[in-house]
Order: C-alpha cells, then structure tokens, then sequence
C-alpha cells in the first residue's frame, strides 16, 4: 500500500499522547477518525477538523490503519475483547506501553482475529510529537511497516526494530534503563557537589561531558559484549572497582547517600570474585544478564 496524505487513520485513546498523534496526523493532511471513551476528549480535534466515530466498531472500520493508545494492555483487551468486535482485516499499531510480552500476546490476540498488528513504543513527550525529536519504535511483520510507514511518519522518526512484536517494548524498557541511569548518576554527583556548595546548574555542563565522553565507548565495549572477549584496554575491573570504594567513602564521608554506587561496587565484587578482574568494565555484562537470588 502506497500511502498518500488523504490515507485515512483512526486514533483510539485520546490522552495527551493520543491527542497529540491525531493531531499530527491532522497536521499532515490526513482524514482522522478518533474515539474516545470520553468523547469530551475529542471536542479539540473534532473542531480541528477530526471526525469523532460514534463507537468503537465505527472507529475500526473507517480508517485504513487504526492507532491504538490507550492505558495499558489489558485496557486494550478490554476495549476490542468486550464485545465481538469485527477486526477481520483491520490494520493496528498498538502504541500502548506494557511489556514485550503483552505485546507478543496482543499480536497473536489480533492475529488470530484476522487482523494486521504492529507493537510499538513511543519516545517521547506529547509536545514532541509531529516533529523529528519524537521517536516511534516498531516491530512485526516489515512489510506493514513498509506499507503504512509514509503515513506514521507524520508522527516523528519512525523506526522499524525487527520481526518479532515484543521487540519495540523491549527496547523501551532498556532506553528506561538509559535515561534513569544516566538522570540518577547525575544527582549522585549533584548531591555529592551541593556538599561544598556548588549548584547543579554549574555542575551540569560537566555532567553533560562526561556523559558524551562515556557514550563513545558503547561500540567498542559492545564488540566486546557480542564476542565475549574483555581485554583490559583502557582499565581492569579491579582498577574500576578501587574508583568505586572512593565514591562510597565520599558520599559517607559527606552525608550523602552512598546506596547507588554500593550496589554497582557489589555486583564488581562478584564478578571480581568469579575471577574477572583483570578484564574491561563490560564483562559486567554477566551480573547484569542473570537475576539475582536473594
């Protein structure tokens, strides 16, 4: 399918983030379609130029891709499950957050029902969406993708991960684990500065430096993850874990809490113990990849 601007698209879930793509969509000059279980909701779009369906059966069969952004997965279940709910050929992109196994089930759910599924993630904030700072993730069959890409696209860069659907929730969660890692390591050193009197605004600049600087390690330390092979190029773990004794002593010396980095120099004291210390920082990889007991 070769998409055009006059492709028409419904939007299901009109929260910000539901309110926002329809509104890119309308923007893009496409014909949409909204429900809402609240159709106050719709009141904005509809004077915007959007057609408020007056169920959700309506919704699904006016549009040629249907947008899903509701609550959660089984708010989803709920809203197509309830009734008997025609989805015999139905394109959907579901852009609900959950898990990757939500989203594998979703899809054998919609599946099953005749219809076309796509998982997706979206991140960004509601202002964000329409312009190229909004990232939407993807995952399911590629030729969908390819087939409705021109039309998603009014929504920022779109990206297409991989056949399997719990993929965009997978790399959700792991650019979860990115931002707070980075957000949290920031106020550590931010805690740790207000000590002696600097504020996080003067400390920021420097933050964002080095946050760049470790960024452009990630391809090397990922070669050596997908070989499995940790020379000690730059610094052992021991060396990194001896840094990490004099952060914890800081932080307690200071009053700061020292949890943080007492966790990250714990699971270095494992895999130190497992006789990795004299590897590079990412063999970490082996802690980080199995659960803990306890």
């Amino acid at each position: 399918m070769n998409n055009s601007p006059e492709t028409p698209v419904t939007v299901i879930g009109l929260g910000l983030m539901g309110q926002a793509l329809a509104g890119a969509f309308l923007k893009a000059g496409h014909p949409t379609i909204v429900w809402n279980r609240t159709s106050s909701k719709a009141d904005q779009l509809v004077a915007e130029g959007a057609r408020l369906a007056p169920t959700v059966d309506d919704a699904l069969k006016a549009g040629s891709l249907t947008i899903i952004c509701v609550t959660d997965y089984p708010a989803l279940h709920e809203l197509l499950g309830a009734r008997d709910i025609e989805l015999d050929g139905t394109m959907l992109i579901n852009l609900t957050s959950g898990n990757s196994a939500q989203a594998r089930e979703a899809a054998r759910w919609a599946e099953e029902r005749g219809a076309r599924y796509l998982d997706g993630a979206i991140m960004a904030i509601p202002s964000t969406i329409g312009t190229a700072e909004a990232v939407i993730l993807h995952s399911g069959p590629q030729s969908d993708f390819e087939a409705h890409k021109s039309t998603v696209d009014a929504l920022g860069t779109v990206t297409y991960l991989g056949a399997d659907h719990g993929l965009a929730s997978l790399y959700d969660v792991a650019g979860l684990a990115m931002m707070w890692s980075v957000l949290n390591a920031w106020l550590q050193g931010t805690a740790l500065l207000r000590t002696a009197g600097v504020d996080a605004a003067a400390y920021a600049p420097f933050a964002r430096q080095i946050a760049a600087g470790v960024a452009e390690w990630l391809p090397g330390y990922a070669k050596q993850i997908d070989s499995g092979s940790f020379p000690a190029e730059v610094s052992d773990l021991e060396t990194d874990a001896r840094a990490m004794a004099h952060l914890i002593e800081e932080s307690e010396a200071v009053g700061v809490n020292a949890e943080l980095p007492k966790l990250i120099k714990a699971m270095a004291d494992r895999s130190i113990a497992a006789g990795h210390g004299g590897e590079q920082y990412p063999v970490l990889i082996e802690e980080f990849s199995k659960p803990r007991n306890d």
